[in-house]
């Protein structure tokens, strides 16, 4: 199969400029070998507008007439939304029943029309708008574009600390942390990018033991509160990180909701359970990961506010 190359990336890069923010490496004062990727200060509280903005931006005049339509739980509708409005093309959203309310909100403030599903038909809903309205599907990670825009953050990890020795990314879809390991395996080979995954939805880590694509069905995965990384991986991405993630580990729903704790407390960040899996790996998993200098992928932000209170008010993680 033919992957993304870290050129890809750096033509990522190049589309994003005035629509993405380059955001911060953030030290954590908890644990001086730990700097945090706040992805949830996107404008659509994600890095879903990094895909989302190159996918959109190397569609030709004709498709861009006829407009996108993707399917998400939220994070990547939001993002498509906003990267078709900044660029003028129209856009609908397939989402699945149970995403949150905050997510699907946003989705139609941000102009898209938004069409809800029962979670197994999310798929089958957004080709059906793509053959019946000629609209161009851009998927939420199966897609060379947007693999190539998610991997711009490993682009601006390695020029913002340039030792890094760990990199802890989220997998849902797989499509970020295929893009990440892309730049890095490039950049710094010496570094280790480590995906991480619910353990009530760890299709990933299943695959990547077994050495064949699994996919979990979709009550199954819906137990995890991380709603951003409920989705399997396709094809495409399960062959992306077969050949460059370094490994992969699973966190409980206690430390996510432990993980998301700290967030919001002492890094004074708006994060969702999806945007905390990779800092719950390190306060919890540490032994299991490589030494050094680590930088934690916080995904998202778009978090339901009893959510966002009841995290709040949990006392102090150990």
């Amino acid at each position: 199969m033919d992957l993304v190359t870290v050129d890809d990336v750096r033509a990522a890069a190049g589309d994003l400029t005035g629509v993405v923010l380059r955001t911060p490496l953030l030290p954590c004062r908890w644990d001086d070998q730990l700097w945090l990727k706040p992805e949830s200060l996107q404008p659509v509280g994600s890095f879903k507008l990094r895909g989302a903005t190159h996918a959109v931006a190397r569609l030709d005049p004709a498709r861009r007439a006829r407009g996108v339509v993707t399917h998400s739980s939220g994070n990547h509708g939001q993002a498509l939304a906003y990267a078709a409005r900044a660029q003028g093309v129209s856009c609908t959203v397939v989402i699945p029943e149970g995403a949150p309310a905050a997510k699907i909100d946003q989705v139609r403030a941000l102009g898209a029309e938004v069409r809800m599903v029962a979670p197994a038909d999310r798929l089958p809903a957004a080709e059906a708008v793509a053959a019946e309205q000629g609209r161009t599907l851009i998927p939420p990670f199966d897609d060379r574009r947007i693999i190539a825009g998610q991997g711009t953050i490993g682009l601006e990890v390695l020029a913002d600390l340039p030792e890094v020795d760990v990199l802890l990314v989220p997998v849902g879809g797989g499509g970020l942390a295929s893009g990440i390991a892309t730049a890095v395996r490039a950049l710094r080979p010496s570094a280790k990018v480590i995906g991480v995954e619910p353990a009530l939805a760890a299709d990933a880590a299943e695959s990547l033991r077994t050495g064949e694509l699994r996919k979990w069905e979709p009550a199954r995965a819906y137990r995890t509160s991380a709603d951003g990384l409920r989705t399997h991986l396709s094809a495409l991405t399960f062959a992306h990180l077969r050949a460059r993630l370094d490994g992969i580990v699973t966190v409980s729903e206690e430390e996510i909701a432990a993980a998301t704790t700290r967030l919001v407390r002492d890094a004074r960040l708006v994060v969702e359970p999806s945007g905390a899996v990779a800092t719950a790996a390190r306060m919890f998993h540490a032994a299991e990961l490589p030494a050094g200098r680590t930088v934690a992928v916080v995904s998202g932000g778009n978090v339901d506010p009893a959510v966002l209170v009841a995290a709040a008010g949990r006392p102090d993680p150990a």
